[in-house]
């Protein structure tokens, strides 16, 4: 193992670095798939589908760009352990380019994470280490990188700033290259909801950068302190302390504090999505097209809704592009799990009547706050 700045260490890196471009310049890109919504002629809505990465997820993204920059800043050192404090989606991306760099790899996780996402994350070669309150993910992170003389990534910290929010193949420059033959090829709406933040900071400085009219939507769960963090940051009183009892039951969206990576200033809206109608979207998003998908792509399609329907009141034409953030095939056991509904007194008839009267009907949310751009 060569100490960082020695010329051994500076030729790993090197190598690493090469590693991973390798393995970008053998994948493919998602596609950005039309979904139909009858209720809202005019209106064209796609969903760019991150399912399709290697490791079934869009934090793959994430994932290449944070083992990027810990590369690159001499943090990360051969065969010393990368630790990883997350729900499941990241830790299964960020194990796969620890196994291909020939990194050990330690998720840190609540102890209620579905089974196929640990199944997923052990398959990539990681091991997991749980913990029994999401609260607790950081600090038992920290401690194991201490321990094991290896580093904690962070993707909380560091996830808006990873990325090149520039351009180089981010999710931000790939959605517009691909709508660009498209009837409205620049949306109107981007919607897409929060773990970290860094995607949400990625797309709403993408589009200043590039000077597009396009606003930035964000969906947040029911269990989750980012709504009420950015409704604070609106009248300039955002309180970063905010924290919330539980942790979100949309994994890998939602957090019980305010993370360094949510930057409140890069989105021009927020809505607050209750669980149940997040999981009703996902159901509707699924028979759409005929495949499972996971529950943060429920909480997307909620603010799609939204989105269309003040687009529709003003009497607008144009485009809002989503995202699959993952498969549904991960939630079996969850919400895919009828005895999850009963366990959690989630009432499921009620919120897929609502969700299929706002699809084709153009009919209201109810208990959906919208607070941002246009009002609340």
């Amino acid at each position: 193992m060569h100490p960082p700045g020695t010329t051994g260490h500076r030729d790993w890196v090197a190598s690493a670095i090469a590693r991973i471009e390798a393995d970008f310049n053998r994948s493919a890109d998602t596609h950005l798939i039309p979904l139909g919504l009858p209720g809202y002629p005019g209106i064209d809505v796609y969903l760019k589908d991150e399912s399709s990465h290697p490791t079934g997820s869009l934090k793959h993204r994430l994932a290449r760009s944070l083992f990027l920059y810990a590369l690159a800043n001499g943090w990360l050192r051969e065969g010393a352990p990368v630790i990883e404090a997350s729900s499941g989606s990241t830790a299964v991306s960020e194990a796969y380019f620890a196994r291909l760099l020939g990194m050990p790899f330690i998720a840190v996780m609540p102890r209620g994470t579905s089974p196929e996402k640990v199944a997923a994350i052990e398959f990539q070669g990681g091991r997991c280490h749980f913990v029994e309150r999401a609260c607790d993910l950081d600090g038992e992170s920290r401690r194991l990188a201490h321990e094991t003389g290896g580093h904690f990534m962070d993707q909380f910290t560091y996830a808006e700033r990873a990325t090149d929010w520039r351009a180089n193949n981010n999710i931000a420059e790939s959605i517009f290259r691909q709508m660009s033959a498209e009837p409205h090829p620049v949306p109107a709406w981007i919607v897409c909801s929060a773990g970290t933040g860094g995607t949400a900071a990625t797309l709403g400085r993408y589009v200043r950068y590039r000077q597009h009219p396009t606003k930035v939507l964000c969906a947040d769960p029911e269990w989750s302190v980012f709504f009420d963090h950015y409704v604070g940051a609106l009248s300039g009183e955002g309180d970063p302390a905010l924290v919330h009892a539980n942790g979100s039951r949309i994994e890998g969206i939602g957090r019980p504090r305010v993370e360094p990576s949510f930057i409140p200033s890069c989105i021009d809206a927020m809505v607050k999505v209750p669980d149940a109608l997040s999981l009703a979207a996902m159901r509707s998003v699924g028979a759409k097209l005929g495949r499972r998908v996971g529950g943060s792509t429920g909480t997307n399609f909620v603010g799609v809704l939204q989105a269309a329907q003040r687009m529709q009141a003003e009497g607008r034409a144009g485009s809002i592009v989503s995202v699959i953030c993952d498969s549904g095939e991960r939630y079996a056991h969850s919400y895919y799990d009828p005895a999850w509904y009963d366990a959690n007194g989630i009432d499921t008839a009620t919120s897929d009547a609502v969700i299929a009267a706002a699809a084709s009907q153009a009919c209201c949310l109810p208990g959906v706050p919208w607070v941002g751009f246009g009002g609340s």
